[in-house]
């Protein structure tokens, strides 16, 4: 029997409870499903990555990788328009590029491992473009359990 705390009265409930007997506040409904890694999801892709920093072992889903590419993608630019006003030599831009490289490395090949692939084919110029635009592979795989929930 598990239980857990109420959010609106902080009162001890069960687990499965959709509200509380004693206040009536809804709770978030959580579906049990095995977890690939110890990291909860905040529903921020780009935080989701940088807590998995060099977690290369399950799976990524296609929203998390991309939405990571583009706020990377986001960032780097508005730190290079940012240090060329400031009349900077790119220090700032190189130190975040260099803090970023292995989460998205890791972040690739949890990708590649979300459409059944090994992560090596990172390796390859054109082919990997096309697999990490591919859409996960329904179910569980070698890899671990899908990031989506779907079965």
């Amino acid at each position: 029997m598990s239980m857990v705390f109420c959010r609106g009265c902080a009162k001890e409930i069960h687990s499965t409870a959709t509200a509380c007997p004693q206040c009536g506040a809804p709770q978030a409904f959580q579906p049990t499903r095995p977890a690939s890694n110890a990291v909860p999801e905040t529903g921020n892709p780009y935080l989701e990555v940088l807590k998995k920093y060099a977690v290369f072992k399950g799976r990524a889903s296609r929203r998390e990788y991309w939405m990571f590419i583009l706020i990377n993608l986001g960032v780097s630019i508005g730190l290079m328009v940012i240090e060329a006003l400031l009349g900077g030599k790119g220090y700032i831009y190189n130190l975040y590029s260099l803090a970023v490289c292995l989460p998205g490395l890791a972040a690739a090949v949890r990708r590649m491992h979300d459409t059944n692939r090994s992560g090596w084919w990172i390796l390859l110029p054109i082919v990997n473009i096309v697999f990490l635009a591919q859409d996960s592979q329904p179910g569980d795989n070698r890899f671990g359990p899908n990031p989506k929930g779907i079965n």
